[in-house]
């Protein structure tokens, strides 16, 4: 029973922990980045006036590549209509 005891509160098992949350800390990060990025997009659409269906809400907002949404956020700032994102333009 010591042994295991010992184990976690060795420098070595302590230092693999730290290195666990921060590791934790910057996926939430990038998660909240992502997030926020989802949600500027379909706010640019609304400020412009756009309708935003919910199929289109539910796909931006369901979306975790941080690359797609600054497409879609650039693209939402010229399309006339919101489902307009999504195209090949």
């Amino acid at each position: 029973m010591s042994e295991v005891s010992y184990f976690f509160r060795h420098p070595v098992a302590e230092k693999v922990r730290e290195e666990g949350r921060e590791e934790g800390r910057e996926e939430g990060r990038e998660e909240g980045r992502i997030a926020d990025r989802a949600e500027m997009t379909l706010r640019i659409l609304e400020w412009r006036g756009l309708a935003v269906p919910d199929a289109v809400r539910d796909r931006v907002l369901a979306c975790v590549d941080g690359e797609q949404l600054t497409v879609w956020a650039e693209r939402a700032v010229h399309v006339a209509d919101a489902k307009e994102l999504f195209g090949s333009a």
